[in-house]
């Protein structure tokens, strides 16, 4: 019988060798080890051996069985891998702009325009020291209301209509503030940071209304942080943008987690003709000295430390430079627009 098990596991093991699919390979297994296999015919043949045989046809069937099991697996693993490798390979899909392509008048499009400037306000705001954070998409209640100083029944909440999820405890984030939040949680002062990112909202489309946007929050906090400290860091990101020194003003703005709050304005050329007809303020950014409420749901003490924070939509900030008169374009998917922007 110990010859006889050798002999099954041998041919088991020449025959998987040349087998591509899984069902061969599993019919092949309930062949020797099956409850009708070759190995159970032999166990059911002990009863007539010897106390000696059985001692050494017992435990070299559990052995031989369970080498089987692990060739089996192994077998089943590999013809996966050759199945995708194979789907792979016949569905390859080439990237690249081969000479044959730009020939038929296809080019790059480059980054977006709001990619581009976004990666512009990272740089100039890393060089004045500044981290820059990220945040998910889902929040919850707490971060993206709480601990903003929005309760439940706060006014504010209508003001931002909500991409709820089922479970009312979920949401779409309606502004870039929940990356402020998670920013003080994870953080001693004195730090500073910006968070940039997508924002969603029930917003019916029009030139300057959409969906999904793009927002990028920033937050100082330290000992004696001043409004001056703001003024002069959003002149100082201004000027790199433009190229130019802007003037701007701040008016009072209410919003829920700054106090005072503000609204800050650039001086602006409109498109158009006539410098006088055509130029005016606009209104680019909310801003403000971080509301006590906010630093307490962040962990951080309003006795000793107090902080600034402000919000600027990048869809907003790209419009304005390039004088683009409609939102949608932004969002169109048409490579004639990105083209445009090409940094190279």
């Amino acid at each position: 019988m110990v010859q006889k098990l050798d002999e099954i596991f041998n041919d088991f093991k020449s025959k998987i060798e040349s087998l591509d699919k899984a069902a061969d390979v599993l019919s092949l297994k309930a062949t020797v080890i099956g409850k009708k296999g070759s190995l159970a015919e032999i166990l059911k043949s002990l009863k007539d051996a010897t106390p000696e045989e059985r001692k050494e046809i017992g435990p070299k069937s559990n052995q031989i069985k369970a080498d089987i099991e692990k060739m089996v697996v192994a077998k089943l693993q590999q013809i996966e891998k050759d199945e995708i490798d194979k789907k792979l390979a016949e569905n390859t899909i080439d990237f690249s702009l081969t000479d044959s392509i730009m020939d038929k008048g296809l080019q790059a499009a480059g980054l977006h325009p709001v990619t581009q400037i976004q990666q512009e306000i990272e740089d100039i705001f890393i060089s004045m020291g500044f981290d820059v954070l990220d945040g998910p998409h889902i929040e919850d209640d707490f971060h993206n209301f709480e601990a903003l100083n929005i309760p439940e029944t706060h006014p504010a909440r209508d003001m931002q209509d909500t991409f709820w999820f089922k479970d009312m405890k979920h949401l779409l984030r309606t502004h870039t503030s929940t990356i402020q939040v998670r920013g003080m949680e994870s953080r001693k002062p004195p730090f500073k940071f910006v968070g940039p990112g997508k924002v969603f909202r029930c917003e019916r489309t029009d030139a300057t209304h959409e969906m999904c946007f793009h927002q990028l929050e920033g937050m100082m906090v330290g000992k004696d942080i001043t409004v001056g400290n703001l003024i002069y860091f959003m002149k100082t990101l201004l000027r790199e943008i433009f190229q130019k020194d802007m003037e701007v003003r701040l008016r009072p703005g209410y919003f829920p987690f700054v106090e005072p709050g503000f609204e800050l304005d650039i001086r602006w050329k409109k498109p158009g003709k006539g410098e006088s007809k055509h130029s005016g303020w606009l209104e680019l950014l909310p801003c403000g000295m971080v509301h006590p409420n906010v630093l307490k749901a962040g962990g951080i003490d309003p006795e000793k430390y107090n902080g600034f924070a402000f919000g600027l939509g990048l869809d907003r900030l790209v419009m304005v430079k390039y004088m683009i008169e409609d939102i949608r374009h932004l969002h169109s998917g048409d490579l004639r627009f990105n083209k445009q922007f090409k940094m190279y």
